[in-house]
C-alpha cells in the first residue's frame, strides 16, 4: 500500500474496516458518525499512503496505527460538535443539543452515549487507553505502541481507570462484559 496501490488499500479495508467501524461507534454513540470516522480514517490513510508518508509496519497489524487515526478523527468531530453547538446558542433563543434527535436513534447509540458520558470523567490519557484496549480490542503492547506510550505506563493507566470506573454501570464493561 505505500507504493499507491488499490488492492493492498482494499485488502486492508476489507480486513479492518468492521474493527475500525466498532471502534468509532463505540467513541461516538453514533452511527453516523462511526461510518464518518471510518471514511476520514481510511481516507486520512489513503492520501498519506499517495504521499509517500506511511512508514513500514513495526507490528504484524496495522490496526494500531488505524485506530489511532479514527482516535485522532472522533477528536475532530467533538472539536466540530462543540463548535456547531456554540454557534447554534449564540444565534438561536431556544436551548439546543445535538440530541435533538434522540428518537431517530437506537437503543444501542443511548448506551453507548452513557457509556462516553461516564467515561468523560476519566483523565484523557487514561480514557484513550480504556478506548484502545476496550473498545479498539488492542492487547496492551499495541496500545502503548499507538499512543507511543511504554507498555507499563499502559497497564498503570488502564489500573486507574479501573479504580475509578469500578463503582460504574460500565464496570462490566471493562472487565470483559458488556455494558448495562
Amino acid at each position: 500500500m505505500r507504493d499507491g496501490q488499490e488492492a493492498a488499500f482494499t485488502a486492508l479495508f476489507l480486513r479492518h474496516s468492521k474493527a475500525v467501524y466498532n471502534f468509532a461507534f463505540r467513541t461516538t454513540s453514533s452511527w453516523n458518525q462511526a461510518e464518518e470516522v471510518t471514511q476520514s480514517t481510511f481516507t486520512t490513510l489513503w492520501r498519506r499512503a499517495c504521499d509517500g508518508r506511511v512508514d513500514p509496519l513495526e507490528r504484524e497489524s496495522a490496526l494500531p496505527l488505524l485506530l489511532w487515526i479514527a482516535r485522532n478523527e472522533v477528536l475532530n468531530i467533538v472539536r466540530n460538535r462543540q463548535r456547531r453547538l456554540r454557534l447554534v446558542r449564540r444565534v438561536t433563543d431556544e436551548p439546543w443539543t445535538d440530541t435533538d434527535n434522540v428518537s431517530a436513534w437506537t437503543a444501542k447509540e443511548a448506551g453507548m452515549a452513557r457509556v462516553n458520558e461516564v467515561l468523560g470523567r476519566l483523565p484523557e490519557p487514561q480514557r484513550a487507553v480504556v478506548e484502545l484496549v476496550v473498545f479498539g480490542e488492542l492487547d496492551l503492547a499495541e496500545c502503548g505502541h499507538a499512543l507511543n506510550i511504554p507498555l507499563g505506563t499502559v497497564k498503570s493507566r488502564l489500573s486507574r481507570a479501573r479504580k475509578k470506573l469500578a463503582t460504574t454501570e460500565i464496570a462490566a464493561l471493562l472487565s470483559g462484559g458488556e455494558p448495562a
